[in-house]
């Protein structure tokens, strides 16, 4: 899978200062309770796991969400977070290898599929296969999703696109977005006339519909890892983990469309 690109130093910090500077209420807040950094893909679910969770006694994890990209560069700096699920395995790889996980704590959570989207108003018909008109079905519009060389979804997108021989059509008519959900609300804002997400965004944002959904086998299995960070202190943080992986943790998944490795 396409890794990330090197960023000019001073854009890298900006993003880095603006990315701890949003989480940090939510950390200074945190106290007994463990924080979680996920897939802003996650927001629905995760939430409501997280509910499950405290329903059964335990401190509520504080859950940030931004794309995957953003949270990896929050950890490499330094970020005092507990849990990072990602939404693709490139992004688990590199903290893996700067030895920034707990050692056996790295597991697949959950999988998810790729959909083409447009606002519900719209009437645009697409059937996806090799070479189909997407550039046509676009107008003087642009493609939505995220950022290609960096978010997990803009990274799949390319790779579907690729694959079907449609990416030179669209190549220069990207709207690349920081996360899966900034890319859903371009399209549910009619801002765009078509996106490409994960199938469990267009399920959580009624403003949108599903015009066709991607072969699996036009991009690499979309895969959620979850670990441990290795900075963690929180006895909580890997009960947690425990608790998504467990069938009733899944089974929360599963009501917004995710499905299991």
């Amino acid at each position: 899978m396409t890794r990330f690109t090197a960023r000019r130093p001073l854009l890298i910090a900006m993003t880095l200062a603006i990315a701890l500077v949003q989480i940090s209420p939510a950390l200074a807040a945190s106290g007994p309770r463990p924080v979680v950094l996920a897939a802003a893909s996650l927001q629905e679910s995760l939430n409501a796991a997280a509910n499950a969770w405290a329903a059964q006694g335990h401190p509520r994890p504080v859950l940030s969400f931004a794309a995957s990209s953003t949270l990896a560069r929050q950890v490499e700096a330094g970020a005092p977070a507990d849990l990072f699920i990602s939404a693709d395995q490139t992004w688990m790889d590199e903290l893996d290898k700067r030895q920034l996980l707990r050692a056996g704590t790295r597991a697949d959570l959950l999988t998810n599929g790729l959909v083409l989207i447009a606002p519900q108003s719209s009437r645009v018909q697409v059937t996806i296969r090799p070479g189909f008109a997407l550039g046509a079905a676009l107008g003087q519009g642009r493609l939505a999703t995220g950022a290609v060389e960096s978010v997990p979804a803009g990274i799949y997108a390319k790779q579907a696109l690729s694959r079907l021989g449609v990416w030179p059509q669209v190549a220069g008519r990207i709207a690349g977005a920081q996360s899966v959900r900034d890319a859903l609300a371009l399209v549910a804002r009619g801002e765009a006339p078509l996106g490409v997400v994960y199938a469990t965004d267009a399920m959580a944002d009624r403003r949108v519909r599903v015009v066709a959904t991607f072969p699996e086998s036009s991009h690499d299995p979309i895969v959620y890892p979850v670990a441990v960070l290795a900075v963690s202190r929180h006895g909580e943080a890997e009960a947690f983990r425990r608790f998504l992986l467990s069938p009733r943790g899944r089974a929360v998944f599963r009501r917004f469309g995710f499905g299991t490795p």
